[in-house]
């Protein structure tokens, strides 16, 4: 398994750091964008870089995030996000109500900034893309009746192609290179009422 890919669940030290919706956004936009700085940092946010700075420090003390090594100065200081997935554990694996809080606004934060950004990509005018890209991008959403064992097989294979593309991809720089989000989601919906045409195993219209 590759760094990009292992995954890190967060103890409830670093959640209750991570907890906090300027946070979140810190963290997400070292993923997007790369290593910033406090005051870089503070500009994308509409902070002050003392606010960016104190924040950037809590989560560097959960080592949420790190120093970039040899960049930077005494002070301005350079911040990464380290590689790989980070799981917040969901309500049932919490034990205490303040660590369901700290679960769910971690949570709703990333979530509603995912949504934000994919709105953002589905408002964006062709004339601020450039055009070999305007063709690239891609949103669908389908239906499938399947097991669980089914549903798990799926997973894995939609993790085994993403794994190769970050492999294959790894480090790549170049003036036609853009970083991309990638996104996938399998769940299962609840189960449809006694007596629903589901549930009678009636087809969907096509």
């Amino acid at each position: 398994m590759t760094n990009e890919t292992q995954v890190r669940t967060l103890d409830a030290g670093a959640l209750k750091a991570l907890a906090h919706p300027l946070r979140v956004k810190i963290f997400d936009l070292l993923a997007s964008r790369g290593p910033q700085t406090a005051s870089s940092l503070a500009a994308l946010v509409g902070e002050t870089s003392g606010s960016t700075s104190y924040h950037l420090r809590a989560l560097a003390a959960h080592d949420l995030i790190r120093e970039v090594e040899g960049r930077g100065t005494a002070r301005e200081r350079w911040w990464e996000r380290p590689r790989g997935r980070i799981d917040v554990p969901g309500p049932d694996d919490m034990t205490s109500p303040a660590n369901r809080a700290a679960a769910q606004i971690v949570t709703s934060e990333f979530f509603r900034l995912r949504h934000e950004t994919l709105m953002a990509y589905l408002n964006r005018p062709a004339s601020e893309v450039p055009e070999d890209w305007r063709d690239v991008g891609m949103t669908m959403t389908t239906h499938l009746d399947i097991t669980a064992a089914q549903a798990q097989e799926l997973r894995s294979e939609l993790e085994a192609v993403i794994e190769r593309a970050i492999a294959r991809h790894r480090g790549q720089t170049g003036p036609d290179v853009r970083r991309v989000s990638v996104r996938a989601e399998l769940f299962d919906l609840p189960t449809p009422p006694a007596g629903s045409s589901r549930a009678a195993g009636a087809e969907e219209p096509s």
